[in-house]
């Protein structure tokens, strides 16, 4: 993993691959940190140091992060985290 960072171009990347490839990791997210119950689409449009930012059915959510992100690589282990830390059976589909 690299360990660039987080300038534009990597942050796209980030969003790009997230919604082409981790959609359900996008609805665990809004469901589990930002408290939606339910949902019809999800997309990641940013993130930035401190915060992932998610528009869910038209409304932007931002998810605060437990520490300010240092690079790109920090960024995928955080994400991966986050991910890991949902109970099971709590992160329902949409």
């Amino acid at each position: 993993m690299s360990q660039e960072l987080l300038n534009k171009n990597v942050i796209e990347r980030i969003c790009k691959h997230m919604n082409a490839d981790h959609k359900d990791a996008l609805i665990k997210y809004a469901k589990h940190y930002a408290g939606i119950v339910t949902l019809k689409e999800v997309i990641m449009t940013t993130l930035t140091k401190t915060y992932l930012e998610l528009e869910v059915d038209k409304k932007v959510v931002h998810i605060n992060f437990d520490h300010t992100l240092e690079n790109s690589e920090d960024a995928h282990k955080t994400l991966v985290s986050m991910l890991k830390s949902i109970p099971k059976g709590t992160e329902s589909s949409a």
